[in-house]
């Protein structure tokens, strides 16, 4: 009875909600509570839109004071204090100690509009159509966005063709072809049949196609790649952006620069919904008003966020992450791998993912995730037929909760194994 309401009235649409049944009502740092009491470990923070915890009390002083001063909430993009504070925040405390020169846009508060403002300036900027994207990608589900996208269930969603990109294979899915080799002969090959792209658009760590890093290496190439034939390098860090890969930009580890990068989820500190598209001063070709969005200047998330990064910098957030990152892999291989041989880990900072492919049949990554949910724990899959078993709690989770839900997953795994 007490989903009826949903089930009757809800769209069919709805997804998360099949896999985590409860009604949830309270929810603090890495545990949530549902209405009869029952508490649960986090370990899917809000698809990585809260980095910083449920209801970090540091964020949300600051939310509730401009909440009790009458602060302006909504102000497409006219200029207000909230904005200032939070740019300049940004620019001095995060762009300008990384060396990084970028102007701020801000588009519709979500991922998928990141990316559609981001695929539409390299257009706009260079004068082509095409775009590259890798096989395995996920950068959204608006048509632009999903274009690039490649699981088939989201783009048979479309309804219509999706094109202008050319999916490249990733560099993990075929190790003996360079792929950067590849992706030089189609744009050097008159007969490859194969447009000249404005960008070629990464993740530095595949999520939604199954936790996969990208080599540091790979990706200073891509780079090379990009400037050589006047290509955008777009890098999509709105899910393992935000601190999530150990820095703050998931890109740094490989010492690159790219053209635009987009931020998304947990930019708006406190699961209020942001996003911008950093691009570099030379690429800002816009005209007024030609990529906007009614909810660009949700300025509580603009408070939100600056206090986030503040809580980021002042607690050494971003610097505990490799650490906490290690207990994962230390005790996942540990403990967990050895239960079947053909388990795999892959990740890196706190997205890290447990392959089932070669263990178990296709569905056991799936029931993995009912073992944990009815033991306490909620935790999401990932990967092609969802065979993999992922795990990104919230940066500020304790080393206590940690091993708590990975003992959790554990005893999950051994259920479906046997």
């Amino acid at each position: 009875m007490a989903n009826e309401v949903f089930e009757t009235y809800e769209s069919e649409v709805r997804s998360y909600c099949r896999k985590f049944t409860s009604v949830f009502q309270v929810a603090k740092g890495s545990k949530i509570w549902d209405e009869q009491g029952r508490e649960y470990l986090d370990f899917f923070d809000g698809a990585g839109a809260l980095n910083y915890g449920h209801n970090n009390d540091f964020i949300k002083n600051r939310v509730i004071s401009y909440l009790q001063q009458d602060g302006i909430i909504h102000a497409l993009d006219m200029y207000t204090g909230a904005k200032r504070d939070f740019i300049e925040y940004f620019e001095k405390n995060i762009l300008e100690p990384k060396g990084l020169d970028y102007k701020i846009m801000f588009t519709g508060p979500t991922g998928t509009n990141a990316m559609e403002a981001a695929v539409k300036l390299a257009r706009k900027v260079t004068g082509r159509t095409n775009v590259f994207a890798l096989m395995g990608a996920f950068h959204g589900m608006t048509m632009g966005a999903l274009s690039m996208t490649t699981d088939m269930a989201s783009r048979k969603g479309a309804g219509v063709p999706l094109h202008d990109v050319t999916h490249i294979p990733a560099p993990y899915m075929f190790p003996e072809l360079d792929t950067i080799a590849y992706m030089e002969r189609l744009v050097t090959d008159d007969h490859s049949g194969v447009e000249m792209p404005a960008a070629l658009v990464v993740e530095t760590v595949q999520a939604e196609g199954g936790i996969y890093p990208l080599d540091a290496e790979w990706l200073r190439r891509a780079e090379e790649f990009c400037h050589k034939h006047g290509i955008l390098f777009v890098v999509d860090d709105i899910q393992i952006g935000c601190g999530r890969s150990g820095n703050f930009f998931s890109f740094e580890r490989a010492g690159i620069k790219p053209d635009i990068v987009g931020l998304s989820k947990s930019i708006g500190g406190y699961g209020l919904p942001m996003a911008i598209v950093l691009l570099k001063p030379e690429l800002d070709i816009w005209k007024p008003g030609e990529h906007n969005g009614t909810f660009r200047g949700n300025n509580l998330a603009f408070v939100a966020a600056k206090a986030a990064i503040e809580f980021g910098l002042n607690e050494h957030i971003y610097e505990d992450v490799t650490r906490k990152g290690e207990i994962i892999r230390e005790y996942v291989e540990k403990e967990i791998l050895p239960l079947h041989e053909g388990l795999e880990l892959r990740g890196l900072g706190l997205m890290w993912g447990i392959d089932f492919e070669k263990a178990a049949p296709a569905g056991t990554a799936r029931k993995a995730v009912t073992e944990c949910f009815n033991r306490g724990l909620i935790i999401e899959q990932a990967g092609r037929e969802d065979c993999v078993l992922k795990m990104m709690p919230a940066l500020t989770i304790s080393d206590e909760e940690l091993k708590a839900g990975l003992a959790i997953i554990k005893e999950a795994v051994k259920a479906v194994l046997s």
